[in-house]
């Protein structure tokens, strides 16, 4: 079976690769000439853990090649796996059109009775706009679609591809489930079969779901800060309900980024508009959140009264452990923030080797994190990489008695004497500390 995976940032090149890895003869394309020479070197678009070593075991195998001509791509394919992760702007409006535009252009090449799987993020009911356009253009080639949501996290994409908790696939018939099946029981027996805008909506409302749990976890946190609570403790009395769980999304901190949770959001509030329906808690998510990123900064102003005489040390600036994306990067609009607030940002990340180039001569970048606290006021935690732990260790609470923690997540609480520090996290009774 060859499968042609086109799309070839985060999700293809991961799709692509592990699809290698089960055996399967994988085809790559994408319309990015610098993004195809990247992957046939055997680097991978962004920083994954295992995936640079899949893509050239893949490569070295002959089961895996990479391309960016369509038709060389889909020629003697079976199935076409559309991946591309779907462009979203900074107010986290999905390029939809971009994405269906590529797969249309695609499908100019396609031969009779191929079988398409879109994993894309795009809004429910796109998958039958698709078959709409088909069957204007190409009646006679049966192309049949299916929708499968994809379920990658950065930093852990590998192994939530090959050991996923199951996969859904929505289709339209049984005899076309019964084709792909041969395909997705290679990756795990565990598949819920649906409609394919059961599927659609269903990663709509997953993605909604989790945001709607952040954000009630830190406005509940918010007003624990006020009235003396402490937030971990309501969220441990909170998963021990058994109508809740453990595993709930409801841990205080820092609100959701990178673009994932607040494009399905929107997708879910533009399509209940066009309906002209109502859906005021899921307009609101997006509001909660964003007054949310506002923590740090609150908490900053209320202990320093003037930020120009201050020297933060961030450590952690990519959007989130386990890769090296910046792109919709809390930590990277903290640290504008602070220079356009007239602070000084010592800076240290483990995987970041060149900072944006509007923060040259304005940020200082270490390559040891201790060596980035020295001569600091205050030490902001911006991603929890797992090293921290460890590194918070070392600082010294009787050399750094006046130094102030902000660590939104409670990441290196743990690692440090807190009763001796000046330390801050969200859903912590408020402290009055103030440095005039």
């Amino acid at each position: 079976m060859k499968i042609c995976v086109q799309g070839l940032w985060h999700l293809g090149s991961v799709t692509a690769a592990c699809l290698a890895s089960l055996g399967f003869e994988v085809v790559g394309v994408d319309p990015s000439k610098s993004i195809i020479k990247e992957l046939n070197e055997g680097k991978g678009p962004l920083f994954e853990p295992g995936l640079d070593d899949l893509i050239k075991k893949g490569l070295q195998n002959e089961k895996l090649k990479f391309v960016e001509d369509y038709e060389s791509a889909l020629s003697g394919a079976s199935i076409l796996w559309v991946t591309f992760d779907t462009p979203v702007d900074e107010d986290d409006k999905a390029d939809v059109d971009y994405v269906i535009l590529q797969i249309k252009n695609i499908l100019k090449y396609a031969k009779r009775n191929l079988m398409v799987i879109v994993s894309s993020q795009l809004p429910v009911g796109s998958t039958a706009l698709l078959e709409e356009y088909v069957h204007k253009e190409f009646p006679l080639h049966d192309i049949r679609f299916s929708f499968s949501p994809e379920n990658l996290r950065l930093g852990k994409a590998l192994d939530l591809f090959l050991n996923p908790d199951r996969i859904i696939v929505g289709v339209r018939s049984d005899d076309y489930k019964l084709k792909l099946e041969e395909l997705f029981k290679s990756i795990t027996t565990r598949i819920e079969w649906m409609s394919t805008e059961s599927a659609e909506m269903t990663k709509h409302a997953i993605n909604s779901f989790l945001a709607t749990s952040v954000t009630f976890a830190n406005e509940i946190a918010s007003i624990c800060e006020v009235v003396g609570a402490d937030a971990k403790e309501v969220e441990r009395g909170l998963k021990t309900e058994m109508r809740i769980g453990p595993k709930s999304y409801l841990s205080p901190g820092g609100p959701f980024a990178g673009g994932t949770l607040a494009r399905d959001i929107e997708f879910l509030a533009q399509e209940s508009r066009s309906k002209g329906l109502s859906v005021p808690l899921i307009s609101s998510v997006k509001l909660s959140n964003d007054a949310h990123k506002n923590w740090i900064r609150r908490k900053v102003k209320d202990t320093f009264s003037d930020i120009s005489k201050i020297t933060f040390t961030l450590w952690g600036l990519t959007y989130k452990p386990g890769t090296d994306t910046l792109r919709r990067s809390l930590a990277v609009e903290l640290c504008d923030w602070i220079i356009n607030s007239g602070g000084s940002v010592n800076l240290y990340d483990p995987v970041v080797k060149e900072i944006p180039d509007k923060w040259l001569k304005k940020v200082k970048q270490f390559q040891n994190p201790l060596e980035a606290l020295k001569n600091s006021n205050a030490l902001i935690i911006g991603t929890e990489w797992p090293q921290f732990k460890d590194d918070a260790k070392e600082i010294d609470s009787q050399k750094n008695k006046d130094l102030v923690i902000f660590d939104p997540n409670r990441h290196i609480l743990n690692s440090i004497n807190s009763d001796k520090l000046n330390y801050i996290a969200v859903g912590t009774p408020q402290k009055n500390i103030n440095y005039s």
